[in-house]
């Protein structure tokens, strides 16, 4: 009888305790003010802005009229020939202005006497964007400078190439025949300031 009543006693405890319903417990939220805050400024640190390397300026006049002026007096040159001015290739250590010393080297030889009849820059360019060719391909070749002289009806090419240590490149130009790519006559020195 004990476990009966113990039974029915446990029985009668569970079943009020699901159906008794619990009050709700009611909680108030109350805002909090946030505590006044003074802007933290991060520590002002100085860093050295890194300088952008300087470009070696050279003195492209000085440096080509030499050569140009030997190349000019080459005898066995037809007087009126017509002469591509490839861009100089730089094969440097670094970065130079081969464009300024193409323009120079052109004009150096245009204001020559005659000597020769230069292709201009817009023939030029248009040629080379019809062999695909790169404006600014600084790996061409000498036979692709051939191949771009031929193209373009010239007798003669003049490859020139900047190499060496950037700030005081040796500078070569030879002149080659555009018919059998033979080099006719050739110079080197070294840039000046």
């Amino acid at each position: 009888m004990k476990k009966t009543a113990l039974i029915l006693l446990t029985a009668l405890m569970l079943a009020s305790c699901t159906t008794r319903n619990p009050s709700p417990l009611l909680a108030t939220i109350e805002p909090v003010p946030l505590p006044a805050t003074v802007p933290v400024q991060p520590p002002v640190t100085s860093v050295p802005v890194p300088m952008p390397q300087k470009i070696k300026t050279i003195d492209w006049h000085a440096s080509l009229s030499p050569m140009v002026q030997q190349m000019l007096a080459v005898e066995e040159i037809n007087d009126s020939s017509v002469l591509l001015v490839n861009t100089l290739n730089n094969a440097t250590n670094g970065s130079m202005q081969t464009g300024k010393a193409t323009a120079v080297l052109t004009r150096l030889i245009v204001d020559g006497g005659g000597k020769f009849q230069v292709v201009g820059a817009d023939k030029l360019n248009a040629a080379r964007q019809m062999l695909g060719l790169s404006a600014d391909d600084s790996l061409e070749s000498r036979s692709k400078a051939v191949g771009l002289a031929r193209y373009l009806n010239a007798q003669y090419v003049l490859y020139s190439t900047a190499s060496g240590y950037v700030k005081a490149p040796t500078l070569d130009l030879q002149l080659m025949l555009v018919q059998t790519g033979e080099i006719i006559w050739s110079s080197n020195g070294i840039a000046q300031d």
